[in-house]
């Protein structure tokens, strides 16, 4: 029996990340050098995220997301929330079109991992529920962000004998955390996974097998990684998937489209929808998309994050309708390609400008599907 078409339950979305207000980076900065407490930067994050849910839900977004406002980095509430977590120098680079380069830091594993008291983004989630008054969403990093960056050198011996041992840790972090969400009433969660998406470029995969790993058995290690993770899901909830391929003040990892995954990872990996970047040519065309199954639906990220340049609308309806070739415009959604702010420091556009591309999604999104 062919399994059932899935329809997005939003036709505009955004991917998680908002620009940070000034005074909420200010506090941040306040508060990491000790000259502010804890109680008053909780304030201030609390106050911006009210304004965050009611500026997503003025210009017309269904589902809304607290901007990441409690994080520094979209990966960083996730290492600070787990006992044996620590960061390190990663063994990549973000670039541009210029050749400038800039280092980051990554995950490092060392000791044996736990979910301390409190969760993960059960907190965040309580009180982007209150402050809602449509769907709320929560993003969480995907496992195989705890591990690709550094490779082998990001697991300490000591800690875990094998990438394996370490995700079927990490899967039961996750599905204790997913459990928990449920009975705060989530239902709605995005994974955001940039390794996969690497792992399309030929560059990273010489990088990666220079290092002395199989770029095709990460692809299955992680796919494998993320099905552990999801299942069981809490009944009712629904997953999405982030495929990005970097984003840190305009600047990406990777470049290449989906070919060298999609065959396998669109068709395996156990989530309702892909969110896949298709923001410029470094994001490749459509038809790696006929590898979705109509148990999947894709939200297309057609507008960019990384600069203010506001997209033509019909351009935008035009590539729709390519990509509609591929998978059927019923089962289609469209984004930005990526948060706003993957890190506190944002990306090189002003809020009017992310307000403009949120405000655009939702027309285009009411102009194609009503």
């Amino acid at each position: 029996m062919a399994a059932a078409s899935f329809m997005p339950r939003f036709r505009a979305e955004h991917v998680g990340s908002l620009l940070r207000p000034r005074r909420l980076t200010q506090a941040f900065r306040a508060f990491h050098a000790g000259e502010m407490p804890a109680a008053e930067y909780g304030a201030v994050q609390d106050e911006c995220i009210r304004e965050a849910v009611a500026l997503q839900e003025r210009v017309g977004l269904q589902v809304v997301t607290d901007g990441e406002f409690r994080r520094g980095s979209y990966w960083g509430h996730f290492v600070d929330a787990l006992e044996g977590m620590a960061t390190r120098p990663a063994l990549f680079d973000f670039h541009d079109e210029t050749g400038a380069v800039q280092p980051f830091i990554a995950p490092h594993v060392a000791g044996r991992l736990a979910r301390k008291a409190g969760g993960i983004s059960t907190g965040e989630f309580a009180f982007l529920k209150a402050a809602a008054r449509v769907t709320p969403k929560v993003t969480l990093p995907s496992p195989p962000t705890m591990h690709f960056w550094r490779g082998r050198a990001g697991i300490e011996p000591a800690a875990y004998a094998s990438a394996e041992a370490l995700f079927a840790d990490l899967a039961r972090i996750f599905r204790d955390e997913l459990a928990d969400l449920a009975r705060l009433g989530c239902t709605y969660v995005q994974i955001d996974e940039v390794p996969l998406a690497m792992l399309c470029d030929p560059d990273v995969r010489a990088v990666v097998a220079r290092r002395g790993d199989d770029p095709a058995a990460l692809v299955g290690l992680y796919i494998r990684a993320i099905n552990d993770a999801l299942t069981p899901r809490p009944e009712g909830m629904t997953v999405g998937l982030h495929m990005c391929r970097g984003n840190f003040k305009g600047k990406w990892l990777s470049e290449g489209g989906y070919d060298a995954i999609a065959e396998r990872a669109f068709a395996e990996l156990a989530v309702d929808l892909l969110f896949l970047e298709y923001d410029s040519p470094r994001a490749g065309d459509f038809a790696p998309l006929r590898f979705v199954p109509a148990s999947k639906a894709v939200v297309l990220g057609l507008v960019c994050s990384k600069t203010p340049v506001l997209e033509d609308k019909d351009a935008l309806r035009r590539r729709i309708d390519e990509a509609a070739r591929f998978v059927p415009l019923e089962r289609l959604a469209i984004s930005p390609q990526c948060g706003f702010a993957s890190a506190v420091s944002g990306n090189p556009l002003g809020e009017a400008d992310e307000i403009a591309k949120l405000a655009l999604v939702v027309e285009v999104a009411r102009s194609v599907w009503g």
